[in-house]
């Protein structure tokens, strides 16, 4: 399957304050552009790459390529964007209609962190659905305001989600969809999944990442400069353990490291129940020395009856990532008789790098029965322990 990647880094970056634009800008001793495509360039699932910049930054283009560890052959000569995000994007697809790839990744510049499983992901979901971009769930109470500042509604958070980059369409599809947006005289999507739900196209989404943030704020600059010097700064290891459990009651199914299990019972739970997804996050919560699951999300609390347990392990991965931390590993062990953890192993063990941001190989999952002996060996209910490693700045500890 050919697939393309076009970088979008014709903006200009305001935001981000004074200066050169933000995708020229230094990260360490590498700009940010640089640091984006390389992740790109040695994906051995992208065969082509195209940058799009605006015309006046061709010396800065030049010089941020210059840098790149290795030459790539994938990389194309780069492509001069238009007035707007969306015409820019257009020019790096009709850049590409000579190539005509089947699959074709869009991502912003002033994202340098995508990390080889995002990509994967994007390659996979655009391949089964033709339109998908990634998302993040939503952990903070989001409010529709109107004109004088006053609340409108509180969607439910259950069903939202933050949308980032790489999005991923079948190249055809994409094309034609920009080609009759711009014929239609519209200019001012800033989105290709918006732009693709206009076209009338079903768009899915896929799981992000919590590490993939984008370059907006100077504070997002000082947060990414801790991340690109991570292996020069002084950390401290850190290691917490996490240990849940549940009942079993009526039902037909049990949530586990994120995957619904069918099982001939349920569990007894104020949310989800999921006793993997639970001990991870005290793990975490725990190594952080930042109380447990429930001072973040008190089960007496209405707004938490049935959540999703993505959610609190997505929190404390954030709360790591806002003191400058790294999570360097996860590890947790389900106790039961039933249902098996074998069958479901794999797909948990994706759903939890997706949620947090990690590499697959940086999670594991086992499993063990008692023996018969105790409540989990009488099938009365079920449990989780985890450990999780984590890695703080040493000024921050």
């Amino acid at each position: 399957m050919s697939v393309a990647a076009l970088i979008v880094a014709a903006g200009r970056g305001s935001r981000a304050g004074e200066g050169i634009p933000k995708q020229y800008r230094l990260l360490g001793e590498m700009p940010v552009l640089a640091r984006t495509l390389s992740t790109f360039l040695a994906h051995p699932g992208i065969n082509h790459t195209v940058v799009v910049i605006h015309p006046d930054d061709r010396a800065l283009y030049e010089g941020a390529i210059a840098v790149l560890p290795v030459p790539s052959a994938t990389l194309l000569p780069c492509v001069h964007g238009g007035a707007t995000r969306q015409d820019s994007v257009r020019s790096g697809l009709e850049a590409l209609t000579g190539l005509n790839p089947e699959l074709v990744l869009v991502h912003d510049a002033a994202r340098p962190f995508p990390g080889p499983d995002l990509i994967d992901r994007a390659i996979g979901a655009s391949g089964r659905w033709g339109a998908a971009v990634p998302g993040t769930v939503v952990t903070d109470t989001i409010k529709v305001i109107g004109e004088r500042s006053e609340v409108i509604s509180t969607p439910d958070r259950s069903t939202l989600r933050a949308v980032q980059t790489p999005q991923a369409f079948r190249f055809p599809l994409l094309l034609d969809a920009h080609r009759r947006a711009a014929a239609a005289g519209l200019h001012a999507f800033t989105d290709d999944g918006a732009l693709a739900e206009w076209a009338g196209l079903p768009v899915h989404v896929f799981e992000g990442a919590a590490g993939n943030i984008k370059l907006t704020h100077p504070a997002d600059f000082q947060e990414a400069d801790r991340r690109s010097k991570g292996n020069t700064m002084a950390y401290l290891t850190r290691l917490g353990t996490g240990f849940d459990v549940h009942a079993f009651g009526a039902g037909d199914h049990v949530w586990l490291g994120g995957i619904k299990v069918p099982h001939d019972r349920g569990v007894l739970a104020h949310s989800d129940g999921d006793v993997i997804l639970h001990a991870l996050t005290d793990a975490i919560l725990g190594a952080l020395a930042d109380g447990d699951i429930g001072t973040h999300f008190p089960p007496s609390d209405p707004q938490w009856r049935g959540a999703s347990s993505d959610r609190f392990l997505a929190h404390a991965v954030e709360r790591v990532a806002k003191r400058g931390g790294i999570v360097d590993h996860l590890d947790a062990t389900l106790l039961c008789e039933k249902p098996r953890l074998g069958p479901h192993r794999e797909a948990m063990r994706q759903r939890i790098a997706g949620i947090t941001g990690l590499r697959l190989d940086q999670v594991s999952l086992k499993a063990t029965t008692t023996e018969k002996l105790g409540f989990t060996g009488r099938s009365e209910g079920i449990a989780a322990q985890a450990a999780a490693t984590i890695r703080l700045p040493e000024v921050n500890a």
